[in-house]
């Protein structure tokens, strides 16, 4: 009971306070997927692909993109969770179970999501994921070490190198896109990462140039 009254006194922490813009959808990669024959794989895919574009062709999607080695990210123009759940029902890719599927309110602090045109030039960013580790031996101190984070991260931003910043509300952490190599050190020096009230996932996005609104 004392952990739970602790989590409500940090949702301020974690969370933005206005109604989301924008919806995020993680497709992360399921080790534990059925294998297929390849040609209903395919169809799949295909269907995947094209429900992508009608999405986008019906201002529903504005930006999307995989990870190397499976899975990938949606953003979708919305403030509402349960109204993007319904329009990935139509995804053949989703209906076959092919991904764990989290979807989130979304609130970028730097760039954001903005619609591409064809012909698209497709480039590659640092992607990190911060997820929440609270536990008994941190939560005591999580408002000063989270405070310490987004210091730090103010910090990382003034290089220039930042794309994307954003958090997911609530207890949902957030990412960090950036461009260029990374050193993982800069992510492992984050003074929550240190202490353990933060853990952290690097993968490596593809998405159309201008996607995440950057210059």
């Amino acid at each position: 009971m004392k952990v739970f009254f602790y989590l409500l006194w940090l949702l301020p922490f974690f969370s933005d306070a206005q109604t989301p813009d924008l919806i995020f959808v993680f497709l992360n990669k399921r080790e534990d997927k059925a294998e297929l024959p390849e040609a209903e794989l395919k169809k799949i895919m295909d269907g995947h692909m094209a429900n992508i574009e009608r999405l986008a062709k019906e201002e529903k999607l504005v930006a999307a993109g995989p990870f190397d080695g499976g899975g990938g990210i949606f953003i979708f123009k919305s403030n509402s969770t349960e109204q993007v759940k319904g329009w990935l029902q139509t995804d053949p890719g989703v209906q076959a179970n092919r991904w764990r599927v989290e979807v989130l309110p979304y609130f970028p602090h730097v760039g954001g999501a903005c619609t591409v045109t064809e012909p698209y030039e497709m480039v590659t960013y640092q992607f990190i994921r911060f997820i929440p580790n609270i536990a008994k031996f941190n939560i005591q101190d999580a408002p000063r070490t989270l405070r310490k984070h987004d210091d730090y991260l103010k910090e990382i931003v003034k290089t220039g190198n930042v794309v994307t910043e954003a958090t997911f509300g609530d207890d949902e952490g957030g990412i960090l896109v950036m461009k260029g190599d990374l050193d993982q050190t800069v992510i492992e020096t984050d003074p929550a990462v240190r202490e353990g009230l933060l853990q952290f996932e690097i993968k490596k996005l593809w998405i159309a140039k201008g996607g995440l609104c950057e210059k």
